[in-house]
């Protein structure tokens, strides 16, 4: 599979199966996140690796309802950062780009490997991070939730969620997303042959 194929394959499913947690894979997401671009190579982000099904089962009660889907995943990654780990140019801070960036290295990667890395902000930071030991200064960003696509759709799952399952969700058209040269000049899309 090339990156292109990654990117087009890639789908925030929720129904899912368990998977062996290893440190091969461990080790393989990792790097991939370690290599992703950073402003001057600072790499302000950090992550906990979570597998320990004791460590799971806290994290998943302090979901928020609509993402009770994530109990089947197999391992989450909490992802974290703090503007004082990365550049900050006036007011612009590029610890929340940046850290974006590896998520993503993360989630083609495990796309890559046909797991299913589906990152979420629905949880309650504060009790998170006191669960997983992250510093009060540092920023939870998101849980990626991993494991493997299952084609049972999970019946916890809400209409809407269901039918995502089913089909990729409609996206904008790129119209309303791209211009060309400044504001306002839209973008036209040649139709795909």
């Amino acid at each position: 599979m090339n990156v292109k194929e990654a990117i087009e394959n890639r789908r925030a499913y929720r129904s899912l199966e368990s998977i062996e947690i290893d440190d091969k894979l461990i080790n393989d997401l990792a790097h991939v996140a370690q290599i992703a671009p950073s402003c001057s190579n600072s790499q302000p982000w950090r992550f906990v690796f979570v597998y320990d099904k004791e460590k799971l089962e806290k994290l998943f009660s302090i979901l928020t309802p609509g993402n009770k889907w994530v109990e089947k995943a197999s391992m989450m990654i909490a992802v974290f950062s703090t503007p004082k780990g990365d550049c900050v140019i006036k007011e612009r801070k590029y610890y929340l780009f940046d850290t974006g960036m590896a998520v993503a290295f993360i989630v083609l990667r495990a796309m890559e490997l046909g797991l299913i890395a589906h990152p979420i902000a629905g949880f309650d930071e504060e009790k998170a991070k006191e669960i997983l030991g992250i510093p009060e200064e540092m920023q939870l960003i998101t849980l990626i939730n991993i494991g493997k696509h299952s084609s049972e759709v999970n019946p916890v799952l809400s209409e809407n969620m269901k039918l995502g399952e089913k089909q990729r969700p409609p996206r904008k058209p790129l119209s309303e997303l791209i211009f060309i040269n400044e504001y306002g000049n839209k973008f036209i899309e040649i139709p795909k042959e």
